[in-house]
């Protein structure tokens, strides 16, 4: 589930040269500053990304892991839905438009593109980086407020990354509700227990206005995990920064962002038959999967070497694919 170089690297060498002036030291307090202030109750009407400072040290810090939590869920969603490519693109809550370079990742060609955010140091700066990749040029960043009072434009993709826990529950719902005008809605939240919770409530909420779920669940019916005893969430490989490393410390070059999401659709869409839903175990001539299947309950499966093809398969096999891969049915 790795990203596209391309699109990767072209953010990333984007991102640094936004930082280019700012001293190392001054973008670790802020991204520091920031952290802190995001885990607070934070109105999405009062932005905390005051200036350009703010803005570039946060969206170098934060900017690659949305970035490749939302491909990850974008992927999983268009392997159900393959024979379709999304006309126009709404972001709510975009900032500085991670979704953005992921959608155009995983589809190509250019389209209508909308940005929606309260912060208008964020919308700048993203429009200053879209200007690096072709199909972001002509995006349009637009100011808006998060919550009940949300107007979206006529869209066939609509994205919200990393939102739901800077709202109220009746702004999620009405947020939510504002989404499912569209055909298609995938939203991602940080990987914790209360990030899946409100994935879990949107899920809901979605179904309830007509849409089937396209992944990660190969089902529309309830989650068969019991509440409070453990969640569903997945993880994106992302390349560390210099600033990466000083904010955290540490020197793997690489952590993991640990993501939970929803994608839903009017379409038609293929589900997985299963969904890994944890990192498989592999033990000497076997592999342990723990699965959520189409039956909506999950299990454990061993696949050994007598297996054959199937085996070499869950060698290869990642937390968070589709069970059995393509083609393997």
């Amino acid at each position: 589930m790795n990203a596209p170089a391309s699109a990767a690297d072209t953010l990333r060498s984007t991102l640094a040269g936004v930082l280019d002036g700012l001293p190392p030291r001054q973008a670790a307090s802020a991204v520091e500053r920031l952290i802190a202030n995001y885990r607070g109750d934070t109105p999405t009407n009062a932005p905390i990304l005051r200036d350009r400072a703010d803005v570039a040290a946060y969206a170098a810090y934060r900017m690659p892991a949305t970035f490749e939590a939302v491909r990850g869920a974008l992927e999983a969603f268009a392997d159900a839905v393959p024979s379709w490519v999304p006309g126009s693109h709404v972001d709510i809550g975009g900032g500085t438009g991670a979704a953005t370079w992921a959608v155009a990742a995983t589809w190509d060609g250019e389209r209508p593109v909308t940005v929606l955010d309260w912060a208008e140091p964020a919308l700048a700066l993203g429009r200053e980086i879209a200007g690096s990749h072709p199909a972001l040029r002509g995006a349009e960043w637009r100011r808006a407020r998060i919550g009940a009072a949300l107007e979206l434009p006529e869209t066939d993709l609509v994205t919200v990354s990393y939102v739901l826990n800077e709202l109220s529950e009746p702004d999620r719902a009405a947020l939510v509700d504002a989404a499912a005008a569209a055909r298609s809605v995938v939203i991602v939240e940080a990987g914790t227990p209360a990030g899946y919770e409100r994935i879990i409530e949107a899920r809901d909420r979605l179904i309830a206005a007509g849409f089937r779920v396209a992944a990660p669940c190969p089902h529309s019916a309830p989650c068969p995990i019991v509440p409070g005893t453990d969640w569903c969430h997945f993880a994106a490989r992302v390349s560390r920064s210099s600033l990466h490393r000083q904010v955290k410390g540490g020197s793997l070059a690489y952590e993991d962002e640990k993501f939970s999401y929803v994608a839903a659709t009017r379409l038609p869409a293929e589900p997985a038959a299963a969904r890994i839903v944890r990192r498989p175990q592999i033990r000497k001539g076997q592999v342990l999967l723990d699965l959520c299947e189409a039956d909506e309950r999950l299990r454990r499966t061993t696949v050994t070497k007598r297996h054959g093809d199937l085996y070499k398969a869950a060698r290869d096999a990642e937390w968070g694919d589709a069970w059995p891969p393509l083609g393997d049915t």
